[in-house]
């Protein structure tokens, strides 16, 4: 007889990668904070951001990335696909971040630290180019001949004024986090999970980058400068690698020979 060895154990969830969630919330929540407060530092640069919104866009033009506002014209065919876009601006960004995240605290712990921690740099990569190159959007620079959507068809999340806008900088555009986070939510469920289908998650990103740019809140190179930011973050901070629970197994068995006597053995094996 010959005994086989066992099937190697699965890989089981280790859900002692789950951080502590009062301590997860509180961060999250400081991290928002945080943000948001140096965000509103950064106002106020207001000359700085218009010049440096012209060098940006010449510099597009001069590199041959193809114009923003072909994206626009294709919004604005439709009423309805132009607030649906704003819409999509206003109201996806965000949830769809924090869902991402719970969905890994709960199912993937070990993917969501990863994850965290990345959002985590690209947000504050972002919050020191917004303190170092203040940038207003392509809906406010006139020599882009392009359309605020939002102030027309609405729905809009900023002031009408943008200089005395006390709830958010119109002036940081570059690097769009709206992209940014957008491309990390997919690269992580594209990584968590294992259907076939999970490289339709690029799906939002791509979603996200037409919406931006055709709302006229940010320029091709906002969404080039994050995905940078975001490769050397997934590059600096790899994703630990899963450990398999230890479980009992069988030992390797040899065949075992009969043992036969001389005469058996002369016989050939004939009785």
């Amino acid at each position: 007889m010959m005994h086989t060895r066992s099937e190697p154990a699965e890989r089981e969830p280790d859900t002692s990668a789950r951080p502590p969630l009062v301590r997860e919330l509180l961060l999250v929540a400081g991290l928002f904070l945080v943000y948001k407060l140096g965000r509103q530092a950064a106002n106020g640069h207001v000359e700085e951001a218009f010049r440096n919104a012209r060098g940006v866009w010449d510099f597009e033009r001069a590199a041959g990335l193809p114009g923003e506002g072909e994206v626009q014209a294709v919004l604005l065919h439709s009423h309805t696909l132009v607030e649906a876009a704003n819409t999509y601006y206003a109201a996806v960004h965000f949830p769809a971040t924090v869902a991402f995240l719970v969905w890994l605290y709960l199912r993937r712990p070990g993917h969501y630290v990863w994850a965290r921690r990345n959002l985590t740099a690209i947000t504050g990569a972002a919050l020191a180019l917004h303190l170092l190159f203040p940038l207003a959007p392509p809906r406010l620079l006139h020599a882009t001949g392009l359309v605020d959507t939002a102030q027309v068809y609405g729905p809009s999340v900023y002031a009408n004024t943008p200089t005395t806008d006390s709830m958010a900088n119109q002036f940081a555009a570059m690097p769009s986090l709206h992209f940014g986070w957008s491309l990390m939510v997919a690269v992580g469920l594209i990584v968590a999970t294992r259907s076939r289908w999970r490289y339709l998650w690029l799906l939002h990103p791509a979603l996200t980058l037409l919406v931006v740019v055709g709302t006229a809140n940010h320029y091709w190179l906002d969404a080039i400068v994050v995905s940078a930011l975001l490769a050397l973050a997934l590059a600096a901070l790899r994703l630990p690698a899963a450990r398999v629970p230890e479980h009992p197994r069988w030992p390797a068995v040899v065949p075992v020979q009969r043992r036969t006597s001389p005469a058996y053995a002369r016989s050939g094996g004939q009785r």
